[in-house]
């Protein structure tokens, strides 16, 4: 049974989500504050977090930075706001995807479903084991990234779009294959801005400089290459 962090202070919208999400078998734990949520994601374990941006005392945006510092765990954001600026400003500082309020309940499940798979699937990618490309190692066994001895934590997401690349070392990929490769049935969650924040989120994290890169190169008019050789 997945369990799931709800950071909600309308507190009829949370009930309303606390029974949706019960009745698909998901433990629910519920959450009113920035404080209260992190007390709970410091004391449980948790499988997703649905995290509201405006909250009684701050920003979602702050939680999900501190929670990014140490975990991966899918961040799905509720939001009023579906100004662009405000949506890539969530996906920028990690967070998988995002919900305009109101939304139906069956399109939260839906996202919430297409989160948990791709983590899932993430966790459980194989190669040979360990991969070394440049001075970045994935061990795809136990779902880790270290750029030379430093430990890099990617999101689901992120991780999945490294070993798409590490898998296609040195080929151009149009971002069609991408989005297709990353996303499978889900793709209608996503579209090309979205991919290019999760491309320079991943350059932040493993490139030496991020406006030079030299692990995944943008080939213009077709979309990007892993430009590193794979051992």
């Amino acid at each position: 049974m997945e369990k799931i962090l709800v950071v909600e202070d309308d507190e009829s919208l949370a009930r309303g989500i606390d029974f949706a999400l019960t009745k698909e078998n998901w433990q629910v734990t519920l959450a009113k504050t920035l404080d209260e949520g992190y007390t709970w994601y410091k004391s449980k374990t948790f499988d997703l977090i649905l995290l509201d941006v405006m909250l009684p005392d701050g920003s979602g945006f702050d939680l999900c930075r501190k929670i990014r510092e140490t975990s991966n765990v899918p961040i799905i954001f509720l939001t009023a706001c579906d100004e662009e600026v405000n949506v890539v400003q969530g996906l920028d500082i990690g967070a998988d995807d995002y919900i305009t309020k109101p939304f139906r309940v069956r399109e939260l499940v839906s996202r919430i479903r297409a989160a948990l798979r791709r983590s899932s699937a993430g966790s459980s990618m194989q190669l040979s084991g360990v991969v070394k490309t440049g001075d970045i190692t994935l061990n795809f066994l136990e779902c880790r990234l270290f750029k030379g001895d430093t430990e890099i934590f990617p999101t689901p997401s992120e991780f999945k779009l490294i070993s798409v690349f590490i898998r296609n070392p040195l080929q151009v990929l149009s971002r069609e294959q991408l989005l297709e490769k990353l996303w499978d049935m889900d793709g209608e969650f996503f579209d090309e801005n979205t991919l290019c924040v999760y491309i320079r989120r991943l350059r932040e994290k493993i490139e030496d400089d991020p406006a030079k890169p030299g692990y995944i190169v943008t080939v213009r008019g077709y979309g990007y290459k892993w430009n590193q050789s794979c051992i």
